[in-house]
């Protein structure tokens, strides 16, 4: 008895849906694709070779990750003046984009080649002038708040998966008043904050180098939050390290241009407070992020970037005593090496 020819996969068939859609909307029937890249969520990029050069495809498989909030954030940045990449062409439905080339090369890919300080220096400028840029545009009412309901479940994405699923921790009363205490303070320092637009991953990965500075990609999470995140998220980034003197110089840059652009930030020594206390709150949450993509996603090469978090953290709370307890249970459970 013959064996029956396998049914084609669910991913051959979106392959096969994907290079279609890109022929026909280059206009180029022999186009090919080639793998670009993927973030943590469900949707892929592929580099299409046309006879006009090369043009990226999205892929954002629609029963997964809507491409919809992409297009609108992407719109009402190009509006508002950011760098983002053009859409030449679009499938809503089907979920495909196809859009401008903007390199092969990251602006963190970049700066690890190419580890120059001015280099690094004039492309953090770059990037403090997009976001400037996107701290300026008004908050539409769709925007969704950063609000405490959004904080705190970002919050318990630590305590679920970093320390419960990744480390294997239960924590005793004490152990969770302190973590919880702590949680308390980090959302209202956080709603204390002026409320911008907020990018929400605004990190070199996240930045291409372009002919007219950097241009900004993955900001479909955008929401109405404090100021000082993404200048946090920039300076300490989930995949990098720099030297604490050129952070601290990068923070103080940006608030001299943002008091001249007349956004609201307060005096500097409230605004470094203020990115402290955010990075608190955003460096437990990636750390939480982080062991989901290992342990439910199958993604483990996140969970390798863990120790810089904790580093983070145990360089900032020793300067927070309200913050003493969730210093000593990170020591106890997730020490910094």
């Amino acid at each position: 008895m013959s064996a029956r020819p396998a049914p084609p996969s669910p991913d051959a068939d979106r392959a096969d849906a994907r290079l279609a859609w890109a022929r026909a909307a280059a206009g180029d029937p022999a186009l090919t694709l080639a793998r670009a890249s993927a973030d943590a969520g469900f949707r892929s990029y592929w580099r299409a070779d046309t006879r006009g050069g090369t043009r990226i495809v999205m892929d954002s498989p629609p029963a997964l990750e809507d491409v919809r909030p992409w297009l609108r954030i992407r719109d009402r940045l190009e509006a508002g003046g950011v760098r983002v990449p053009r859409v030449l062409a679009r499938d809503v439905d089907a979920g495909f984009l196809l859009l401008e080339d903007l390199g092969a090369e990251t602006c963190l890919q970049v700066l690890q080649r190419q580890p120059d300080a001015d280099a690094r220096d004039a492309m953090f400028d770059a990037a403090l002038t997009q976001l400037l840029s996107i701290q300026a545009m008004p908050c539409a009412d769709d925007l969704p708040a950063y609000d405490a309901a959004l904080l705190l479940r970002e919050l318990s994405l630590f305590d679920t998966w970093y320390l419960g699923t990744h480390l294997g921790v239960r924590l005793d009363p004490p152990a969770r008043a302190a973590l919880d205490a702590a949680g308390k303070v980090l959302v209202e320092a956080a709603l204390a904050q002026a409320q911008v637009f907020v990018h929400r991953d605004f990190m070199l990965r996240n930045l291409m180098p372009v002919e007219s500075g950097v241009a900004v990609l993955d900001f479909q999470d955008a929401v109405r939050g404090p100021i000082a995140y993404d200048v946090l998220s920039l300076c300490k980034d989930a995949f990098a390290s720099w030297p604490q003197a050129r952070i601290d110089g990068w923070v103080a840059d940006y608030h001299v241009r943002a008091a001249v652009a007349g956004l609201p930030v307060p005096e500097l020594a409230q605004f470094r407070r203020d990115v402290d206390l955010i990075g608190v709150q955003r460096h437990l949450k990636v750390l939480g992020i982080f062991a989901r993509l290992h342990h439910r996603d199958g993604k483990p090469r996140y969970v390798a970037d863990a120790p810089r978090f904790l580093g983070y953290l145990d360089a900032v709370l020793p300067r927070y005593p309200e913050l003493a307890g969730l210093h000593a249970l990170l020591r106890r459970h997730a020490p910094a090496t």
